[in-house]
């Protein structure tokens, strides 16, 4: 889409009425004004609606990677309109959680539409008793388990991939398992 050249948008503000009066009947400075009136009625269009280009839920689409670019997001351009829209929105959010469960999840909810139960195997632990046993060997991977938000909506499994990857430690290798509902409780490990 261009806003340069719209065909019929009226100018809010015709330079030809703003002319002096000896020019008010001149049919070559009325002419003259209204071509310019066609060239900058787009800009005058814009400028009033400027407030608008920065909403993402109303901004045009075509700048919506230039909005994106703003906040630090890379949104997928095969990724429908509103989720492009929702995710620059929800951008500085997720910054905010970027590198945490939390984050992830909501990341995953928000781009997959799933739900996510996440297991870190980074092996970092910490005890307040002094001489407590030391934690389990890590297992070296980032378990995302996943399952749709709604009942029957398939869960695109390289989509959760891509994105969980995108959010994995580099010193971890990211798995993720497809579930069909809620895992059961998490396993408790220790006494």
């Amino acid at each position: 889409m261009t806003r340069a050249a719209i065909p019929g948008l009226p100018s809010r503000y015709p330079i030809g009425e703003l002319l002096p009066a000896l020019y008010a009947d001149d049919d070559l400075a009325q002419r003259f004004t209204a071509g310019l009136d066609t060239v900058l009625a787009p800009v005058l269009s814009t400028l009033d609606n400027l407030p608008a280009y920065f909403d993402p839920s109303l901004a045009p689409a075509d700048f919506l990677p230039w909005l994106a670019s703003w906040v630090g997001v890379e949104a997928d351009p095969a990724w429908p309109v509103e989720l492009r829209r929702a995710v620059v929105a929800r951008a500085v959010e997720l910054h905010r959680w970027r590198g945490t469960r939390r984050g992830l999840v909501e990341r995953l909810r928000l781009c997959c539409g799933v739900h996510a139960d996440i297991r870190d195997g980074g092996g970092a632990t910490w005890s307040a008793e002094p001489g407590a046993a030391l934690p389990p060997p890590p297992t070296g991977e980032l378990l995302v388990r996943v399952w749709p938000v709604r009942e029957g909506v398939a869960v695109d499994s390289r989509r959760v991939l891509d994105v969980a990857t995108a959010s994995c430690p580099a010193h971890l290798i990211c798995r993720v398992e497809v579930l069909p509902g809620p895992p059961g409780e998490p396993e408790q490990t220790g006494s």
